[in-house]
């Protein structure tokens, strides 16, 4: 971790957060209520991270530590990361059997080369499109040669989509913003990040929900040689 300031963004996404916490885990899915397809995404990560047996799996932006848990439950050692103090309280609470960490998904404090799978599950959509970069950048340093990715989220259709809430969960004032980005971007930034996409899911929003915005998942693998 650097000491230099957070940039902007990462303080809104740290404070919104912080405050909608107690709402969140009360109003958002457990993964047992989540779809069957993205159950069955989950449910090909773990087995895939299993499988190659390589090292931890590192939940970014983990929130209360339910994914985490659910990975645990697969059989996938597994730890969270969430950039908001308040969520890394409510995840030991919930699961104190598991570890949790503040910190940030731009500057991770893990070495090169150590996890055996990262999971953003609905966790990176509030990075403005230039620092993807930079945390892509990260995934690919603190994964080993043929470790796994899995990014799952909100993304843009057609074309990108910036949201600007003012409300976040229970009616808490936010000053994060949403990026939506296609798919097709988000696999283009990976394999300039040096990982090979090996997978992608693109779900329709549900009744109601504005049609440019849709569910994206993406499965991506660093190679076993640069």
């Amino acid at each position: 971790m650097t000491d230099t300031p957070s940039p902007a963004y990462l303080t809104a996404i740290r404070t919104s957060y912080d405050a909608v916490a107690d709402d969140y885990v009360q109003l958002v899915k457990t993964p047992a209520e989540l779809d069957p397809l993205s159950r069955a995404m989950l449910a090909a990560f773990a087995e895939s991270v299993r499988a190659a047996g390589p090292g931890p799996v590192a939940d970014l932006g983990c929130g209360p530590g339910r994914v985490t848990a659910h990975l645990a439950a697969l059989g996938v050692p597994a730890f969270g990361i969430d950039l908001s103090p308040k969520m890394i309280e409510l995840a030991h609470q919930a699961h104190p059997d598991l570890d949790f960490t503040v910190g940030s998904m731009t500057a991770l404090p893990i070495r090169d080369d150590v996890l055996g799978g990262i999971l953003a599950y609905y966790s990176t959509h509030h990075t403005p499109p230039d620092q993807l970069p930079t945390l892509y950048a990260e995934f690919h340093r603190t994964l080993v040669p043929g470790g796994l990715l899995m990014l799952a989220g909100h993304v843009g259709v057609d074309e990108p989509l910036l949201l600007r809430p003012t409300q976040g969960h229970g009616g808490h004032p936010v000053s994060y913003e949403s990026h939506l980005i296609p798919v097709e971007r988000i696999a283009e930034l990976l394999r300039r990040a040096g990982f090979v996409v090996t997978a992608r899911l693109v779900q329709a929003p549900d009744e109601g929900v504005e049609a440019k915005r849709a569910y994206g998942t993406l499965l991506a693998r660093k190679p076993l040689v640069s």
